[in-house]
């Protein structure tokens, strides 16, 4: 694609990237096919291809506009198209690069400004977080429905992480992130990733100075706050790395993806650029590991029934791990049934369901009509935000495939 980069940004390195990014569209249109938004609204502005050309025309010179805005805000950063694109497009760094700058120009509305500030403010603190969902719930029967349906269900009260007995110190060890929802909403994803781990004879470290990775606070604009997060984490991560930790094993697979590209992220940071490199280079998805692993693990081989997988955009379009958890789950004896769409964002990522209610119900409903289909006993998925998203639709039990893959170990230990 040819581009013209108005005077006032040619200093910028953002957008000299956005430029190199644009540069490599050629407009064939593939990744209209497997966009959500497009497949809903059939708009082209409301697809990728649309996108590029009205961040193209925003660099070029066009003046900014609530209209251009509000068709970015409108995308998931799903990553569909960037699966599909023959042409290697970074789409969704040039998203991220477009919205910045178009915010920096177009002021939100109050109210809308305020919304972003409470989501940074609360949502990657767990303490915090969970004071609000326990208010949130206490008062949920008097609010208007619009928002009384955007509060999850309390878990109650925290499942305690099971006591592994005294073992050699010699045991090799690998470290988690707790994260900040999950920690919260589902702890018990994380007491099976230590069970699972235990089996295989590691110590699971978790480093309490480890919070959000930072994902939050990038895709709502507000990059030097997320590298704050990735900073701390990998100060946090760092003495257990030089003392020999073989893995960061991230079971949220939103907060894997970011992780990953930390070294992206923080690569003009000269205090910690190498570091994050490093950090990248060890952060797994359990599938990932535990399928090294899996001569070792001991499953019972029993048929467990029939289950429908949702692999999250960030497993399947950022990670790039198709096939991995499904290949454990069947180890485990589950069958797995055939879901429609399944490359298909179901509308949760991150905090699109709560600033684009209206979209995520509709890419929801889509969803869980495909995954119901095949008539399963459970919905299994690999990362929070859509496993509340899910569950927040069907009566059906929506579980972390961890937990169901620590179920399925032999009560006996090898």
């Amino acid at each position: 694609m040819q581009t013209r980069i108005a005077p006032r940004f040619e200093n910028d390195a953002d957008i000299v990237e956005a430029d190199s990014i644009l540069r490599s569209c050629v407009h064939c249109g593939f990744c209209t096919a497997t966009c959500p938004t497009y497949q809903l609204l059939g708009d082209e502005l409301d697809g990728p291809r649309g996108r590029i050309y009205l961040i193209k025309e925003f660099l070029a010179g066009t003046p900014a506009s609530a209209e251009t805005l509000k068709h970015l805000d409108r995308c998931l950063t799903c990553r569909a198209c960037e699966t599909t694109c023959p042409s290697g497009v970074r789409y969704a760094r040039l998203a991220e690069i477009g919205r910045e700058h178009l915010e920096n120009e177009i002021p939100r509305p109050a109210l809308e400004r305020l919304k972003r500030s409470m989501l940074r403010a609360v949502v990657p603190h767990p303490a915090r977080f969970r004071l609000a969902l326990q208010l949130g719930t206490l008062f949920k029967p008097f609010l208007p429905e619009a928002l009384a349906r955007n509060i999850p269900e309390w878990p109650g009260t925290p499942v305690p992480h099971p006591l592994q007995a005294a073992m050699p110190v010699h045991r090799p060890t690998v470290l988690a992130l707790a994260g900040c929802v999950q920690s919260v909403m589902t702890p018990q994803t994380e007491a099976a990733l230590e069970q699972i781990a235990d089996r295989l004879g590691y110590q699971v470290e978790v480093p309490s100075e480890a919070g959000c990775c930072g994902a939050l606070s990038l895709h709502l604009n507000a990059r030097a706050e997320a590298q704050d997060y990735m900073r701390r984490n990998i100060d946090a991560w760092w003495p257990h790395i030089i003392a020999g930790a073989e893995a960061i094993l991230v079971s949220a697979s939103g907060c894997g993806s970011m992780v990953k590209e930390y070294a992206e992220a923080l690569q003009d940071d000269p205090d910690y650029a190498e570091k994050a490199r490093q950090v990248a280079a060890l952060a797994r998805d359990p599938s990932e590991w535990l399928l090294e692993h899996l001569e070792a693990l001991p499953l019972e081989h029993k048929n467990r029934g029939r289950l429908a997988f949702h692999a999250p955009c960030s497993l399947q379009h950022a990670q790039r791990l198709q096939g991995k958890v499904e290949a454990l789950l069947e180890r485990a004896g589950y069958q797995l049934t055939a879901v429609a769409g399944a490359h298909l964002c179901c509308g949760s990522a991150g905090t699109y369901s709560i600033l684009q209610p209206d979209l995520s119900r509709q890419l929801r409903q889509q969803k869980l009509d495909a995954l119901q289909q095949g008539q399963p006993c459970a919905i299994a998925t690999a990362n929070i935000g859509c496993q509340l998203h899910l569950q927040s639709g069907t009566e059906l039990p929506v579980r972390h495939w961890l937990e169901l893959l620590a179920e399925s170990l032999l009560s006996k230990k090898p």
